[in-house]
């Protein structure tokens, strides 16, 4: 902890609230601040899972009317993203990426986790992402969260399997996979929001689970210090995002990202 300190955690949790909705991709911006702030790869490996539970709360503050018909079993009109089928549909979405993640993740830590390799799905996220912009696979034929059917559900479900390479980030997996999906771009970006909530609760609670046991006490105060700062930033981060899409293309993301893309490959020759 000393050699870390309080500091450090406050500027991890700032990065994970800032791009944790933004798609720019959290876990590649937590890799490369991990490795400049030279925090211990245990440590790292679980405090970057855990501070997304700042982001989860996040998005519940946000959207709490939302979060409330999701949970109220008399919600279950057909059409609706509430009730037992909201939760059913999120449950669809969060399926495959559990279980490939659940599959891969030990391949993925001790490969994958490298920035040159940050790089690279930084990059090809930022050509997807200009691509899609300038040719759209078709039309938004579904306008509305209430509108999600499970196919789509599933679909964007595919999508976000992306995004354990990192750098590609799950929020532009999401947003972008349904958008190709047909579902309108605002609308993609809320469900990427709600879709976070069920992925990031279990690989926050996996890494709980794992690193929780083998981590000494000292370190207790930074992951509270980084879940607290990458919450109220987090809070912040969705409402920006909200309306920023909503007047304007992804354009700006995808050259930020080609840029930091080219600084980690150079300064990782």
């Amino acid at each position: 902890m000393q050699s870390t300190g309080l500091r450090s955690a406050a500027l991890m949790g700032l990065i994970e609230g800032l791009t944790e909705y933004i798609p720019v991709s959290s876990t590649g911006h937590l890799i490369l601040a991990g490795h400049i702030l030279q925090i211990p790869a245990q440590v790292q490996s679980s405090f970057d899972v855990v501070i997304q539970l700042g982001a989860i709360l996040a998005v519940v503050a946000a959207f709490p009317a939302r979060f409330a018909a999701l949970v109220n079993p008399r919600r279950s009109a057909a059409g609706a993203l509430a009730g037992p089928r909201g939760l059913g549909l999120l449950g669809l979405t969060t399926l495959p990426a559990v279980l490939l993640g659940g599959l891969t993740h030990g391949v993925l830590e001790r490969h994958m986790f490298q920035p040159p390799l940050v790089a690279v799905g930084l990059a090809a996220g930022a050509v997807w992402m200009l691509l899609a912009e300038r040719w759209p696979s078709r039309a938004p034929v579904v306008n509305g969260l209430d509108q999600i059917g499970w196919r789509l559900a599933l679909g964007i479900g595919f999508f976000q399997c992306l995004a354990l390479w990192p750098g590609v980030s799950r929020s532009a997996a999401t947003i972008l996979g349904g958008m190709a999906l047909g579902l309108e771009r605002r609308a993609a970006t809320q469900y990427s929001f709600f879709a976070a909530v069920p992925v990031l609760t279990i690989a926050s609670l996996f890494a709980v689970w794992r690193g929780g046991r083998t981590l000494s006490a000292e370190w207790w105060p930074f992951f509270v210090v980084g879940l607290v700062v990458s919450f109220g930033v987090g809070l912040l981060a969705i409402r920006w995002l909200m309306a920023y899409l909503s007047r304007h293309r992804m354009d700006a993301f995808a050259v930020y990202r080609l840029v930091l893309a080219a600084l980690v490959l150079w300064f990782s020759r």
